[in-house]
């Protein structure tokens, strides 16, 4: 998606008549929502100085010009495009990174990261040789158009307000690579990068070559599961951009202090559902235990790791699987320091005790931080789905401050699920009421419907299954499973109507990738810490919205055989009023675990009509920008 897109001589023309801005922030509003005024005083002099560099006769004036291009399946955005064809009359772009910086300071043991002034402080970024770079190659993995028509992308990045020194720390030797393959180009350099443009664009393309990056069709996106052989394997498949580059080095220089001084250190990574939490974790996996870190890939949840597992099999000994994967309850016993590194994913999910009787152990943070010299706990506190879910920030800082561990708290904020939509992933909150949110914005780029009928709904994803069996049915937890059926696909768990299904077999962990599976419906437990290109998600009767629009839950509606809100009836005796809070938080956050599982898109039918009619009527307000 791109917000503004014109030929060079009107891109010039819109600057030089002063109308770019109103024209960029009325796009804005229509294809993504608010902006702020920073940001439209960010366009104004960044968009003034490209206007001075390719207001000449070397750039031909049929030229594409695009500003904010989005990413796909990201939700990361291009600056500036300028497109045309090359001297072989090859559909080209110059892709260009804009900064307003005007200092930075290098960072000698961290790849691709420096120090600048943002948000009020001297802060860590990437570099903008290395943004530049890894924006056009992720616009390369994406697009079929791209690849298979060799379009040529050429990264480079712009600093008009940054002046350069002679062996200037911005090109040093440690950024060689980057600025190699994404050339800088600083205050009074304008000239320079005119060249660079018109090296690259020979001829003008009518703005054909953006059409392509930007209609093209689109490679099916990668998931962590189907990766995850070529990755342990020493293979990169994703490549880190931004906060992930971010998080990902700070993680590997505080391993390396721990690994040679023995003091324990902490790294807490909050981020929301399809932040790359996952991916980080076995990038980490990978790279550490490549430097002879002894690391472990930790969560509670044992679906992710059986999946993993069976991916594994045939490339791995189990024996190596086992010692690499592990559930959260292995370590109430372990000798202090056993591992060099514990990556915990999915921290929300941890237990205080550990065993099948949730008798043994104190603390599940606080005996990984024991058995690690340095964990990361990778943690979103809105996936909090059971009642003994015990993970928390608040939690992790406390034992590490036990262990007098060195803490260090980062966000992931860039989104790569449900087609990097952040304004779906607004939407389900805001209309679950989970929090308030500036929910401006319609999410063209993510395909989502309401469905009247389940036996359409389960038409729609048995289709989208047929393409590479990736799309699954999901469905809140309100029906029994039934102790008789649960390896009986012929035993029906869940009756609507005339819809009848079964639940998940029993007798296999690996739901999520089995053949014909998308027979049957998963529910959290099968589901949470994986990802779907397409997810059916039934909504039972246990959510609901009053008559003046108030969205309320009711736990009574929930299956007898959910452990989840097991001990609630016990609590509601005592303590009715957190009882409540405890079930509205776990309903909530279930149905946003399953409607943010689908990468390319979701569909819903509620049980409830009347809920149903109120998504519907959300649905038309995001989509009218209200």
């Amino acid at each position: 998606m791109i917000i503004y897109s014109a030929l060079k001589k009107e891109f010039v023309d819109d600057v030089k008549d002063d109308v770019l801005v109103n024209k960029l922030y009325q796009k804005y509003q229509e294809k993504i929502g608010q902006t702020s005024i920073n940001e439209i005083r960010a366009w104004n002099n960044s968009l003034l100085q490209m206007r001075n560099v390719i207001d000449d006769n070397c750039i031909p004036d049929d030229s594409g010009i695009a500003i904010e291009f989005n990413i796909p399946y990201t939700s990361k955005r291009v600056d500036f495009i300028v497109s045309g064809k090359n001297e072989d009359n090859k559909n080209t772009a110059v892709i260009i990174e804009l900064k307003q910086w005007d200092k930075i300071e290098p960072v000698d043991n961290k790849d691709g990261i420096v120090k600048t002034y943002l948000g009020g402080g001297v802060r860590e970024t990437t570099h903008p040789s290395y943004q530049a770079y890894t924006y056009a190659k992720m616009i390369e993995d994406y697009n079929q158009v791209v690849q298979d028509q060799e379009v040529k992308l050429n990264p480079c990045a712009y600093l008009h307000n940054y002046m350069k020194s002679q062996d200037d720390p911005i090109e040093c030797n440690i950024y060689k690579f980057y600025v190699d393959k994404s050339p800088i180009f600083a205050a009074g350099e304008g000239k320079m990068l005119r060249d660079f443009i018109s090296k690259k664009i020979k001829f003008g393309d009518h703005k054909e070559t953006l059409y392509q990056i930007d209609n093209g069709r689109l490679r099916p996106s990668k998931s962590l599961q189907d990766c995850l052989v070529s990755m342990l394997n020493g293979n990169q498949e994703f490549l880190m951009i931004d906060d992930q580059k971010l998080v990902y080095e700070k993680a590997l220089e505080m391993g390396r202090k721990s690994y040679r001084d023995g003091r324990k250190r902490v790294l807490i990574v909050e981020g929301g559902s399809g932040t790359g939490k996952s991916v980080l974790a076995i990038n980490l996996l990978v790279k550490m235990t490549a430097r002879d870190a002894v690391c472990a890939y930790v969560t509670k949840n044992a679906a992710p790791r059986s999946v993993y597992s069976k991916k594994l099999k045939g490339n791995f000994k189990q024996a190596v699987i086992s010692e690499l994967f592990k559930g959260s309850g292995n370590f109430y016993d372990a000798v202090p320091n056993t591992f060099d590194v514990i990556l915990c994913d999915e921290a929300h999910r941890l237990n205080r005790k550990s065993g099948m009787f949730k008798n043994k152990g104190e603390n599940q943070i606080k005996e990984i931080i024991n058995a690690s010299k340095f964990s990361v706990f990778f943690i979103d506190e809105h996936q909090r789905i059971h009642i003994d879910d015990a993970g928390s920030i608040a939690e992790i800082n406390k034992f590490a401050h036990l262990y007098d561990a060195e803490v260090v708290k980062m966000d992931l904020q860039s989104q790569f699920r449900c087609n990097g939509s952040d304004g779906f992933l607004a939407w389900v909150d805001n209309t679950l009421q989970i929090r308030e949110t500036a929910n401006f914005d319609g999410f063209d780029n993510y395909d989502f419907e309401i469905i009247d009928d389940p036996n359409e709904l389960f038409k729609i994803i048995k289709e989208k299954n047929k393409i590479n069996n990736k799309s699954r049915m999901l469905a809140g937890y309100c029906w029994d499973w039934i102790e008789d059926g649960k390896n009986n696909p012929d035993v029906y768990d869940i009756n609507i109507g005339n819809y009848n299904a079964s639940w998940n077999l029993g007798s296999t962990a690996t739901w999520a990738i089995d053949p014909n599976s998308v027979d049957q419906v998963g529910c959290i437990h099968t589901s949470q810490g994986l990802e779907f290109d397409y997810v059916g998600v039934i909504i039972g009767n246990d959510i609901g919205v009053t008559d003046d629009g108030k969205v309320y839950t009711n736990w009574h509606f929930r299956a007898k055989t959910d452990a989840s809100i097991k001990g609630l009836k016990s609590m509601e005796k005592v303590n009715p009023e957190n009882a409540e809070k405890i079930a509205d938080e776990i309903i909530k956050n279930t149905y946003r675990t399953l409607l943010t599982r689908g990468q390319k898109g979701c569909f819903v039918y509620c049980v409830d009509k009347k809920f149903s009619d109120y998504l519907k009527s959300r649905l038309k307000r995001s989509n009218h920008g209200q």
